[in-house]
């Protein structure tokens, strides 16, 4: 019942702000596992998509790694300055840095415990992590040349005003990478979002089905990650929020009750 009213709330956008930041300050505060830095539901890549090589180190977080890479991957992130928006834990950021390359990588996110979590993981040269909200980007025009947004903007009050803000910091030329989750309803709204912010819409996917296939494989560490870390009587609501096998995620994935997109939109000159 609480989840089922939660998840309501959550559809109007006063609430979504006023819900998700205590629950991501709850989250980073609360577990702190230095290899569970990502929060997102992963992605099992498609047959034309190159294998992804990983370090040991990193393949306890493959799936949700790769939900990262295939979508840094449709442009070369090499030598730029690049701002992940919704940053959370780190891990996101911490491997674009890694394995892509950049110049310099701000990851920035609304909660500020997992702000100083992400910095004391992986601040370093090249890499940091501020406070700050998606609707208003604490950043002068034209800082940077690509802006990364992974599984986040379902909670931001008003997307229309996130994309206003990005398109604001990109330089001209720049890109703005996007994947995120919506209702099969909520997506019409969230693709005229897309396609009337300013920015050009060079692809869009439908990678519903490549994201229910990673929470499929990722279930056995999922499991063991909530038996270990998760106090008893929170782990069923916790199981809800992290997409176990036949959460209500995964099963309205399969359905097609949720959809699951991807974006590559371009700052024309």
């Amino acid at each position: 019942m609480i989840t089922r009213l939660f998840l309501k709330l959550t559809d109007y956008p006063v609430f979504r702000r006023l819900l998700w930041k205590p629950i991501y300050e709850l989250l980073a505060k609360r577990f702190r596992v230095k290899d569970w830095s990502f929060m997102n539901f992963g992605y099992a890549p498609s047959d034309n998509e190159a294998f992804l090589k990983l370090n040991e180190e990193d393949e306890i977080n493959r799936y949700p790694i790769q939900l990262y890479h295939y979508l840094a991957s449709k442009t070369n992130l090499a030598g730029l300055h690049v701002l992940e928006v919704g940053s959370g834990r780190g891990g996101g950021a911490a491997f674009i840095k890694k394995y892509h390359q950049p110049k310099k990588i701000t990851g920035l996110d609304i909660a500020e415990n997992a702000v100083r979590l992400a910095n004391e993981y992986f601040g370093a040269e090249g890499i940091d992590f501020v406070q700050g909200s998606a609707e208003r980007l604490p950043f002068p025009d034209e800082s940077f040349d690509v802006v990364i947004n992974v599984e986040s903007s379902h909670t931001y009050g008003s997307v229309p005003r996130f994309l206003s803000e990005v398109k604001r910091v990109l330089r001209e030329g720049g890109y703005l990478l996007c994947t995120d989750i919506r209702t099969s309803k909520d997506v019409i709204v969230f693709k005229e979002a897309m396609h009337t912010c300013g920015l050009q819409v060079v692809t869009e996917e439908n990678i519903s089905d490549n994201v229910r296939q990673a929470m499929e494989l990722e279930e056995p560490i999922k499991q063991a990650r909530i038996q270990e870390n998760v106090p008893a009587f929170m782990r069923e609501v916790f199981k809800q929020f992290a997409g176990v096998k036949g959460s209500k995620a995964h099963m309205n994935l399969k359905s097609g009750d949720l959809v699951y997109y991807r974006f590559v939109l371009r700052k024309s000159n």
